[in-house]
């Protein structure tokens, strides 16, 4: 069997790693097509020397652009490279441009495609990231859904059956293998924080940052958190973003800006934290697997499945209700259950994969 491994955002070599290290275990044909979507290959070199994943052999290096160029650059060079591997099987995750474009390029070309967390919904079609969900899902082959509420999603819109896995969600997979890497990386980190000393929050998404009103409302609510609970808010802020505060001259008192980190340091932060506060899938989904607090800054999620646990609450932009909701998870104890599966979803894709590609 032979695999191409489309991704070009950090969470998706995160969410891609265990099934990278399954792969290798079995010794199959695999190469990594790296798109370049958030950063180049270059940037994100740290995240595969620390999860120790083999070196990309494909760059396309797209860079930034609107939502068209970005999508049709890695179309014209996703489907060079595939008539050039011929692979069996194309393996997206997740719902970037980069998932797009990487399943439309094989579908068009008929090789197969499997979707690694599909059937998410957040049921908010002004989001870019719903549309390449929706998408992907009915143009793949394959359809690993992480719970059982996103595959009755994937039923419910008419994907066949025999079509649909459900395999848990390899962010369980990720976080069990890296978090003992994670604690002793910290040893040696310049990033010292004592644990339940501050807050974290991650504010990313294209609706929040650049949406005036909204990134404003945002950061007045994390810097009331600062104020009242007399701690840091620690913000590792993306350069796009910092760019967005420079522009619109916002601050906030009390919110610590820092570099983006590498997972593993981010890893920390999250587990020592007393709540995060934030706008991405990913991150609810942590949260909930190591039993940390979520505050999400939208007025939706496509992980519906940590709302009903209790581990997160929506909060949208408003500072008095980011405030309230903080002081609400805060509160709560922190024994839910997690719905995203038990830690072999790689495990289970990898099988699956064997047995319907051979």
């Amino acid at each position: 069997m032979k695999i191409s491994i489309v991704l070009g955002t950090r969470p998706e070599i995160i969410k891609f790693s265990p099934i990278i290290r399954e792969f290798a275990k079995l010794a199959e044909d695999v190469h990594i097509l790296h798109t370049g979507q958030h950063y180049s290959y270059n940037m994100d070199k740290v995240f595969f020397e620390q999860l120790g994943l083999p070196e990309a052999e494909h760059n396309l290096d797209v860079g930034s652009g609107t939502h068209a160029e970005q999508t049709g650059k890695m179309l014209i060079g996703i489907e060079r490279i595939l008539l050039e591997e011929k692979p069996d099987v194309v393996l997206v995750e997740g719902d970037t441009n980069t998932v797009l474009a990487g399943a439309l390029s094989a579908a068009k070309i008929g090789i197969r495609v499997g979707h690694v967390e599909a059937g998410l919904r957040s049921h908010d079609r002004q989001m870019p990231e719903e549309i390449n969900r929706i998408l992907t899902d009915h143009c793949s082959d394959l359809l690993f859904a992480p719970t059982p509420k996103s595959k009755d999603i994937l039923i419910s819109e008419g994907i066949l059956k025999d079509k649909i896995f459900m395999t848990g969600n390899t962010i369980v997979d990720a976080v069990q293998q890296n978090l003992e890497i994670a604690e002793e990386h910290a040893r040696h980190s310049k990033l010292s924080l004592e644990p339940q000393t501050y807050f974290l929050a991650t504010v990313h998404r294209q609706e929040n940052v650049d949406d005036p009103a909204r990134f404003q409302g945002i950061l007045r609510g994390l810097q009331k958190i600062a104020q009242v609970f007399k701690q840091p808010v620690i913000y590792p802020i993306h350069p796009r973003a910092r760019r967005r505060m420079r522009e619109l001259h916002l601050k906030a008192k009390g919110v610590k800006l820092i570099s983006p980190l590498d997972y593993l340091s981010f890893l920390h932060l999250e587990n020592h934290t007393k709540l995060v506060l934030t706008d991405s899938g990913g991150v609810q989904e942590e949260t909930c697997i190591l039993k940390v607090p979520c505050v999400t800054l939208r007025d939706n999620t496509e992980r519906p499945e940590t709302l009903e646990v209790g581990s997160n609450v929506l909060a949208g932009t408003n500072p008095e209700t980011i405030l309230a909701k903080a002081r609400a998870m805060l509160d709560k104890k922190r024994q839910w259950k997690n719905p995203f599966g038990d830690g072999h979803a790689a495990e289970k894709i990898v099988k699956i994969l064997e047995e319907k590609i051979h």
